[in-house]
């Protein structure tokens, strides 16, 4: 990501190592995963395969949070997610 769209962010991210889990499918998958950085807006995560998770899910944090996500883009082990 170029240095001008990542100043268009709406919120600044804080880089975190945070466990997670990515839950979908009325809660009966989930794959885990990493935070590398979260802002009140969104997310970057790291995960083994960002193509098998679908386009909207919930996300539950290492402190029991739970956000709703949906996926703005997908890289070989990341995807960058809102939060809706």
């Amino acid at each position: 990501m170029t240095e001008a769209s990542q100043n268009n962010r709406m919120s600044a991210r804080k880089r975190t190592l945070l466990g997670a889990k990515i839950i979908f499918n009325e809660g009966h998958s989930v794959y885990d995963c990493l935070v590398k950085n979260l802002s009140d807006t969104g997310a970057m995560i790291q995960i083994e395969n960002p193509l098998a998770a679908p386009n909207a899910f919930d996300l539950q944090l290492s402190d029991n949070r739970l956000l709703t996500c949906e996926v703005r883009w997908r890289k070989i082990n990341s995807m960058g997610v809102q939060f809706v």
